[in-house]
């Protein structure tokens, strides 16, 4: 048997240092274990993604210096680590690190270029693919990209001999997406005959949340192990390669080349003798959270860390007495502490009551101190200030933007004052169609439900009070409302969200084109009213700040449109004549 270890870390980016530390100390935890090989994440010494860090050579240098600190870690162990590897170029890699010696690395293969992924900016592809023999048994190494298409580095590893093939990872979450990893990875060890292991990196980077749940597969594709979702944690199962060399020898797998020509196979013999008799261990394959709880933790891991990792201690909410704002501080509670937590209202004169109760019931279930700022002063002195200029015009959007900029500026003084980070409430479907108003609701450090569709915050809220009821179900069942003039309502500018969302999410994330979605059953006026909006407000999104990304294509690095852009999709198909 051969024990393999993956640890599962939230690293920092950055942190050159920490990171170091924190990997040798999961090494000195898996020589305990009895554990023969232990893996790490994809660039777990720089932090993944380290982005234009990599420009910096003092960074470079300082990422090589930390890999053979840890090289030095490994007497009685084999350790895979991610790192930068520089010759002439850089490489996203991995050393393969034995009796503290770093006797092998691995260059990644595949680059992804597409989405939050820029890896052909910084890194040269490799070309080799080495199998290496540790206690008698062969051992291939892949990093991320690499294993996700047939073919490539796994295959040709496998042909080589390897009978274990350790992937290491830094793959981003999306709601669902451990399971499209799964089916993907148990067809590799299939068709490879090999016992494949999967390690990913957890914890939340700026707007990504890498989700963990790393899994172990035996040669037929059966799931020997998995770790857990959204936490830090380390996976430890006993790999039979006896198991897989038997079956190999009546289905031997056949060489391959690499999309860019041959890939160069070799082997090193590190340790030849077998690994010493051990008690087995019972392998943990952990359960998989249902989907509106995988998003909920998707969300609180994402704005914990970037409070936390960005070296804020509080952050304050201001509480419309509406849903989002609701659940943005509740998100914030649950990541945080409430004793983390602030919030504030801003009533004007447009302000129900109810939304004053709400407010108050939600800060109350939070145990939270609720700052009541009332604005309308504020307010009225705006008015007669313009009033020389604006005299003679009726009241429009104009007077509701003024509002929400004074709540924005207001929460931002007490950000300043106090050091709190302020957290922004819209949600996916606002900021799709440009429902916010620049400098003020968007005005914040982090936008919690920036990816999150209006429909979806709902099933949060519902999901959540499942849990301990903490907020107030008057504020699920009033109809949405900014409260900015007189008997608003969203329905007054927006279809209704269920309405509304279907539609963008084939628009924005499936990008599907306008008249496809009025063959899918939706009237042409709307469609076409609510593209024109998704398309004119590319200027306001750009301005928006960071949030956690939990869709196939979010806002920000996944989708990037031009602000200038006269591109304007049509609900019908256009004929072109030639002179137009």
């Amino acid at each position: 048997m051969l024990r393999v270890g993956m640890a599962q870390l939230n690293l920092i980016v950055g942190d050159l240092e920490g990171n170091t530390r924190r990997i040798c100390e999961a090494i000195d935890h898996a020589k305990d274990l009895g554990v023969d090989i232990v893996c790490f994440p994809e660039l777990s010494v720089p932090g993944y993604p380290p982005e234009d860090l990599l420009l910096k050579p003092d960074f470079v240098r300082g990422n090589l210096m930390a890999i053979e600190e840890i090289a030095g870690r490994t007497h009685g162990i084999a350790a895979v680590v991610g790192f930068v590897d520089q010759g002439l170029h850089l490489y996203n890699a991995a050393a393969i690190c034995v009796d503290g010696e770093r006797v092998g690395v691995y260059h990644k293969q595949r680059l992804p270029n597409y989405g939050v992924f820029d890896e052909k900016r910084y890194f040269y592809p490799g070309r080799r693919a080495g199998v290496y023999v540790i206690n008698g048994v062969p051992v291939g190494v892949t990093i991320c990209e690499d294993i996700w298409l047939p073919g490539g580095a796994c295959q040709a590893e496998a042909a080589q001999g390897a009978l274990v093939i350790m992937n290491i990872n830094g793959s981003p979450y999306h709601a669902g997406k451990w399971k499209e990893r799964a089916e993907m990875l148990g067809t590799r060890a299939r068709d490879y005959r090999v016992a494949l292991c999967y390690n990913n990196l957890v914890g939340g980077q700026d707007e990504l949340v890498f989700d963990g749940m790393g899994m172990m597969f035996d040669h037929t594709g059966a799931l020997l192990a998995r770790g857990k979702q959204f936490e830090e944690d380390f996976i430890v199962c006993d790999v039979d390669p006896e198991a897989v060399r038997r079956h190999r020898m009546f289905s031997p797998v056949p060489p391959v080349e690499g999309e860019d020509g041959e890939i160069e196979s070799f082997t090193i013999h590190v340790s030849d003798e077998p690994s010493s008799q051990k008690s087995p261990v019972e392998a943990r394959i952990t359960p998989a959270f249902e989907p509106t709880e995988e998003v909920y933790k998707a969300v609180v891991l994402g704005t914990r860390d970037y409070v936390r990792k960005n070296r804020f201690r509080d952050v304050v909410v201001g509480l419309s007495g509406g849903i989002d704002s609701a659940m943005v501080a509740t998100i914030a509670a649950d990541a945080l502490g409430s004793e983390h937590v602030h919030t504030v209202f801003m009533p004007a004169r447009y302000t129900s009551d109810e939304s004053r109760r709400y407010a108050s019931e939600v800060s109350k279930n939070l145990r939270v101190r609720m700052h009541d700022l009332g604005i309308d002063n504020v307010f009225q002195a705006f008015l007669d200030t313009l009033d020389p200029a604006t005299a003679g015009r009726p009241p429009d959007v104009t007077e509701e933007n003024i509002q929400a900029r004074i709540r924005g500026t207001l929460l931002m003084a007490l950000s300043n004052k106090f050091g709190w980070l302020v957290l922004t409430t819209g949600n996916k479907s606002e900021m799709s169609v440009g429902y916010a108003t620049l400098y003020g609701d968007m005005a914040g450090g982090f936008a919690v439900l920036k990816d999150v569709p209006k429909t979806l915050v709902y099933e949060l809220a519902r999901w959540r009070n499942r849990q301990r009821t903490v907020i107030p179900e008057g504020v699920l069942a009033r109809a949405p409302t900014a409260e900015l003039r007189a008997g608003q309502k969203d329905t007054d500018t927006l279809p209704p969200y269920e309405v509304l969302d279907p539609i963008l999410k084939m628009y924005v994330e499936e990008d599907i084109p306008p008249q496809e979605i009025v063959a899918a059953g939706y009237a042409a006026d709307l469609v076409a009213r609510i593209v024109a909006m998704v398309d004119r407000n590319e200027y306001k999104r750009r301005q928006a700040p960071p949030g956690v990304k939990i869709t196939p294509k979010a806002f920000g690095k996944d989708r990037r449109l031009p602000i200038t852009n006269w591109y304007r999709s049509a609900t019908e198909p256009r004929r072109v004549r030639a002179s137009d």
